[in-house]
């Protein structure tokens, strides 16, 4: 079995994804910015059966991101799917009257090209496997734009553009690239968005390979 790497995992959402890939036999490379936290993670998820390793890297500094993906792939094996999900700062959201273009670049760093050197990193391994999953996992600024999230709501429509061109250009080579946004909190114990159930939906986007953009949730919700 091959790697899941979750860019951005925590004790939420990226250990729920952890635990379903893991009932499926998949190993989990988890990437945040904090190694001790990471740890911690890891090993919770080893007393539930579930193989994860942490790999520290801050997602606005491509170096950092692309080592880490490379030593995960090192240690537990080729990278089949990638999720990309980190939890954006709270500065990218002000205002849009109050958004300058230097408060924007923290935003497309997140957004862009964190994303961009992540899938260029673990594409060639895809490629070599024969198939592969890029999940992007967004909040409803993704989809309607805020006035008061300005920078969010920039930066997640040039993550979801670049999101659709991946799915419309790799799909010939068995590599499907999908979108799941998320409106709102995730809020355990919600009929859609409680983490487990995120991690189903994830799980059957990676499956089913239908289309590039899903709704966890009504956008109002």
């Amino acid at each position: 079995m091959t790697t899941l790497a979750i860019i951005g995992a925590g004790p939420g959402l990226g250990a729920a994804v952890a635990r379903r890939f893991g009932r499926e036999g998949y190993d989990t490379a988890l990437i945040a910015r904090d190694q001790g936290r990471l740890d911690a993670l890891a090993a919770g998820l080893a007393d539930e059966g579930v193989t994860a390793r942490g790999f520290a890297a801050d997602v606005r500094d491509p170096k950092t991101l692309t080592g880490a993906l490379d030593a995960a792939a090192t240690a537990l094996g080729p990278i089949e799917v990638l999720q990309y999900s980190p939890v954006p700062q709270r500065e990218f959201m002000l205002p849009v009257l109050d958004t300058t273009a230097d408060d924007l670049a923290g935003p497309v760093e997140f957004s862009v090209y964190g994303p961009v050197a992540a899938v260029q990193q673990v594409l060639p391994g895809m490629r070599g496997l024969g198939r592969g999953t890029v999940l992007f996992v967004n909040g409803g600024t993704a989809v309607v734009p805020h006035p008061e999230r300005a920078g969010t709501s920039v930066a997640f429509a040039a993550e979801s553009a670049y999101g659709q061109l991946l799915h419309d250009t790799l799909a010939a080579e068995g590599i499907h690239v999908a979108q799941l946004v998320i409106p709102g909190a995730i809020v355990p114990g919600h009929d859609r968005k409680d983490p487990a159930v995120l991690a189903d939906t994830l799980w059957t986007l990676h499956q089913d390979r239908n289309g590039f953009r899903h709704f966890a949730a009504d956008l109002d919700s």
